[in-house]
């Protein structure tokens, strides 16, 4: 299935760090309700405030699940993202 990372923002104010850390939970579930897969989240240092890194079965789904993200006050920037050994593989087709 492919996969899709999204760059995360948090735009909301949440009351403490625990809120921020509970709303993983619904988005998990939210994306389970639009047939994409939560694989995996990373808190990060930088520019953005997450990555999500999830899997869908067609862009139209990742984009579903790009917006449920963005209702829980999260700015997201999605793409989809393939792992370097299938890119060798594209490369040597050229």
């Amino acid at each position: 299935m492919p996969e899709y990372a999204s760059l995360v923002d948090v735009r909301t104010d949440f009351q403490n760090a625990q809120d921020l850390t509970s709303v993983w939970g619904d988005i998990r579930s939210d994306l389970e309700e639009q047939d994409a897969d939560l694989k995996h989240t990373y808190a990060i240092l930088g520019e953005y405030d997450f990555l999500v890194v999830m899997e869908a079965p067609d862009r139209d789904v990742a984009y579903q699940a790009g917006v449920a993200l963005e209702r829980h006050g999260l700015d997201a920037q999605t793409m989809e993202i393939i792992p370097t050994e299938e890119l060798a593989q594209v490369v040597d087709d050229l």
